[in-house]
């Protein structure tokens, strides 16, 4: 971690990554990226649908590989790059063929290293292969929860789902979440765990950090009036005056509540519910 002299008293406690340790080059493939207009939350009518976001730098995007279509061709890392849509590092590859892409990069992969994505290959990070060719108590990452569905789960900085069990065509999977939960064992995987493990370490320091990176303030539902949110109102500081906290629009929030859909689709492919509250 980067740590800052405290010129300021909001410097004082700032931290970063020092991505000087970790990053090759600084400049994307230009091949791979678009513009991409900032919709700071909004729907196509122009209703916020997702509050507090908005402002933040302007950001080029990555066209990142997460179907990872191309099989039995290896792949040569040429860089390790920064993405501002995403937690995680992405590295530019080269495959054997010429064709270039971005991928999401593991902890322990370098500039030089190869992979291959392939039903055959070994296991060593890096390698995509099925979830019926890999080893119970193995860490993988850019899991299919449906086959050929493209990567969906443990894409996050730092995060990674361990095999625990194989059964009957089903995979059992620990999620980043404690959850235990089945997936067919057709749906493809990489090995390792995803890079850039201290970003969960950084503290942001001061308000403006947080704006740069098109995050607004969130206002506590305590201090709204009480038209405005189900905490609010009462005279000086009150309490929320109710058993359970909920969001603005009176469902459960926070607190180790559960908040998921009693009778969701995939509760049948759930062995083991994730732990709420602030333990994992």
């Amino acid at each position: 971690m980067k740590r800052y002299k405290p010129t300021t008293q909001s410097r004082r406690h700032m931290t970063g990554i020092n991505y000087r340790d970790f990053l090759t080059t600084d400049k994307p493939h230009k091949a791979l990226t678009k513009g991409r207009a900032s919709r700071a939350g909004r729907n196509a009518f122009g209703r916020i649908t997702v509050r507090h976001q908005g402002g933040g730098h302007k950001r080029s995007y990555r066209l990142v590989d997460f179907k990872y279509d191309k099989k039995d061709i290896p792949a040569k890392v040429e860089t390790v790059e920064y993405d501002p849509f995403r937690s995680g590092f992405i590295a530019l590859v080269c495959y054997n063929d010429g064709e270039r892409r971005y991928v999401l990069v593991p902890k322990a992969l370098k500039v030089g290293d190869s992979f291959i994505v392939s039903d055959k290959a070994e296991l060593k990070v890096g390698n995509r292969l099925p979830l019926s060719k890999i080893v119970v108590g193995t860490f993988v990452y850019n899991v299919e929860l449906k086959p050929e569905g493209g990567a969906k789960v443990a894409r996050s900085a730092g995060n990674y789902v361990e095999v625990v069990a194989q059964d009957g065509g089903m995979v059992h999977l620990k999620m980043p979440s404690s959850e235990v939960r089945k997936v067919s064992d057709k749906c493809w995987a990489s090995i390792g765990e995803v890079s850039n493990d201290e970003h969960k370490l950084v503290h942001i320091g001061k308000a403006g950090r947080n704006r740069w990176l098109g995050k607004r303030p969130t206002v506590r539902g305590s201090a709204m009036n009480a038209v405005d949110h189900p905490h609010g109102g009462g005279e000086g500081r009150a309490g929320r005056g109710l058993r359970r906290a909920k969001t603005k629009w009176g469902k459960p929030s926070g607190k180790g509540q559960k908040t998921r859909t009693p009778k969701k689709y995939s509760n049948q492919f759930i062995v083991r519910r994730r732990k709420v509250g602030k333990r994992k």
